[in-house]
């Protein structure tokens, strides 16, 4: 491989181990705050955890993606200056910490997504607006580019949070998802994505030690909605990659989109309020039945391995890489099928299985 970037490196090593020491080391750190501030998510019946455990611990991972952005900025060309992500970053996960000390409304959390999501966005929105030729497209093609990086900015950094409910599910399919596109990446040698991808999933592995198999602390919204952004800015730099296939990131992200987006719509198209707690995901469905965390989020990484990564790996055998109309987007429809049909078939089972125990 060509520059600085090399995993095999030293540099990339250790920079893989400080990213998951840090992140480690702060969520511990987070554990005892949130013991000594009493910031206990209790037990109740719209909740999936039968034990009081303190929240808040993603500040780990924050704070050690934080760190891994600002040593990109020395490293980096002028041109792949990560300050504006950093801000994304921080402004996220900042209105994530307050919202885990005092609850806010749903409006004002969005208003601030949409703000760190501009930030990050800012030149190609400025582009989209001032000179639309640069980017090789009409005005209304970058128009559509911009609203469709936004809102699915935005809307993963909300469906992750609601995804975060039992213990190590978020943690591990985050892991996967980013671990699974830092390899992808890889085959671009010039490309710096893979360094911070890798260091993304470092931190969130040091958080997943007090997670999972049993939950010391759960990651709050101060981690969720920044591991949200995360991935949507993972598949988008995925995207810029041309030796890898285009629809590798949504089908990576698979079990999470369509779990939050078809319980998203069941709940609206029943009249009843999207943003409001509940248990009507399916991983929560199937933690009602009797399973286990641990037995539920082994289904998910089931899905994972068995469907999502041989898919990912045949697409990216076929061609470098596949057009919006090709192969790789048939094969992803194909998987989001699958999934969909899944999803409702379980969920017909678990309402079975909790009614016929009750």
């Amino acid at each position: 491989m060509n520059g600085w970037l090399q995993p095999a490196t030293i540099l990339w090593c250790e920079s893989l181990c400080a990213s998951f020491v840090l992140s480690a080391l702060v969520t511990w750190l987070s554990l005892r705050y949130a013991r000594r501030r009493n910031l206990i998510d209790l037990p109740g019946q719209r909740r999936s955890h039968s034990a009081p455990t303190p929240r808040g611990g993603g500040l780990g991972i924050v704070i050690a993606v934080i760190a891994g952005l600002t040593l990109f900025v020395w490293f980096a060309p002028p041109t792949a200056s990560p300050l504006r992500l950093i801000a994304a970053v921080a402004l996220i996960g900042a209105v994530g910490w307050i919202d885990d000390h005092r609850p806010l409304p749903a409006w004002s959390r969005l208003l601030v997504h949409f703000v760190a999501v501009a930030m990050w966005l800012a030149p190609l929105i400025h582009a989209a607006l001032i000179a639309p030729a640069q980017l090789g497209t009409t005005p209304l093609e970058t128009a559509a580019v911009v609203a469709l990086f936004g809102f699915g900015c935005v809307w993963s950094i909300n469906l992750h949070n609601f995804m975060d409910g039992i213990d190590g599910l978020l943690a591990l399919q985050a892991i996967f998802v980013l671990t699974t596109l830092t390899m992808l990446c890889l085959r671009d040698e010039s490309s710096l994505h893979s360094f911070q991808l890798g260091l993304w999933a470092a931190a969130i592995a040091g958080f997943a030690l007090f997670n999972f198999p049993r939950a010391r602390i759960f990651m709050g919204d101060v981690g969720s909605g920044v591991v949200g952004m995360l991935i949507a800015v993972a598949i988008i730099w995925q995207l810029s990659t041309p030796q890898v296939a285009a629809a590798s990131g949504i089908i990576a992200a698979s079990a999470f989109v369509v779990d939050a987006s078809c319980t998203l719509l069941s709940r609206m198209l029943r009249g009843r309020r999207w943003y409001s707690a509940h248990r009507e995901h399916l991983y929560q469905w199937m933690t009602r039945t009797g399973m286990s965390h641990v037995r539920v989020v082994a289904w998910y990484m089931g899905w994972n391995l068995l469907v999502v990564l041989p898919v990912v790996w045949w697409i990216n055998r076929l061609q470098p890489r596949v057009t919006w109309v090709g192969p790789g987007y048939a094969w992803a429809a194909a998987v989001y099928v699958l999934a969909v049909i899944l999803w409702v078939f379980g969920k017909r089972w678990c309402s079975h299985r909790v009614k016929s125990d009750s």
